[in-house]
């Protein structure tokens, strides 16, 4: 072992406990830079030490970034290896441990500025109906499930992994509640919830055969554990079949068809933000370009002077 590997786990383990990332991003995080050290080990001919790390120089950076590029990662994967790189080097800065001036010169690539893309709101509201998959072959109670989350995700705009690590005791039992949810980053906020979904939960809880202790969770699989995102990532690309969906209807769409479709309706940018749980209103401010997209789209098929004489 190297002291680049007992200065990773100090790095990791003050970005958990300092700046309080999320465990996907630790995750994420600690893949990067064991890519970068397996790459390291055969750029430099042996296990990298800190101080083979501190002689890099923005060409070695540049040469793990293309072979990355060559294995078929994507630009946005690539700018967040280069900010986990960035992330350890700063951290070996502030120890006396390492220079991040070459980390901080090199340049990730550029990104292409792409717009998320919502559902339609009858779309999004088929999506969140367990109705519309009652042809299905699967249990009541499952249907149920996954109604009652795609309801949290569309109706309070919650992320998938928000959704299903609410406890039991969290559900609400009636119209005019609010969920207190824990987000990126450790972040809490509360949002509302809808009637509709209210009584899709009491339905699910219903109808579902295993005992949910109040602090276990809220939603679980078909054997009684921990409910798995891919499942409910599955149900969506069902559903994308039986209602002819494009292939980004996923239930990360249905988040952003909450915030498009409320910002439709006059919501506010800043009350938006805050049911999101956004940091920065920049992030929220992207729902306002799908908007302003879609009026110029209408207006281009329906105003008679729209495509010129």
């Amino acid at each position: 072992m190297t002291d680049f590997d007992s200065f990773r786990r100090d790095w990791l383990g003050h970005l958990s406990a300092e700046r309080r990332l999320s465990p996907k991003t630790l995750e994420a995080y600690a893949r990067d830079l064991g890519q970068f050290a397996a790459f390291l080990t055969e750029h430099l001919g042996g296990a990298p030490t800190l101080a083979d790390i501190a002689g890099l120089k923005p060409v070695d950076l540049r040469a793990f970034l293309g072979r990355r590029r060559r294995d078929g990662v994507g630009n946005r994967t690539l700018m967040r290896q280069l900010a986990a790189l960035r992330s350890f080097a700063r951290f070996g800065e502030r120890n006396g441990k390492l220079g991040a001036a070459a980390f901080a010169a090199t340049r990730g690539p550029r990104l292409g500025k792409s717009l998320p893309r919502p559902l339609e709101p009858a779309s999004a509201r088929a999506v969140t109906q367990a109705g519309t998959r009652a042809g299905e072959e699967r249990e009541p109670w499952i249907l149920a499930r996954d109604a009652a989350v795609l309801g949290l995700l569309y109706g309070s705009g919650l992320r998938i992994s928000e959704a299903l690590s609410l406890a039991r005791a969290q559900a609400p039992r009636s119209a005019g509640e609010t969920l207190t949810v824990i987000g990126k980053g450790s972040k809490t906020r509360m949002v509302p919830v809808l009637p509709v979904v209210v009584e899709a939960i009491a339905e699910y809880l219903r109808l579902c055969p295993w005992r949910l202790p109040p602090e276990g969770p809220l939603f679980v699989g078909a054997k009684g554990g921990p409910l798995s995102a891919r499942i409910i990532q599955l149900a969506v690309e069902g559903l994308r079949g039986a209602l002819g969906l494009p292939s980004s209807a996923t239930p990360h769409s249905l988040r952003h068809s909450f915030a498009t479709h409320l910002l439709g309706r006059g919501g506010d940018l800043r009350a938006i933000q805050e049911l999101l749980g956004h940091a920065s209103l920049s992030t929220t401010q992207i729902y306002t370009r799908i908007d302003s997209a879609r009026l110029m789209a209408t207006y281009d098929a329906a105003h008679p002077r729209a495509r010129g004489a």
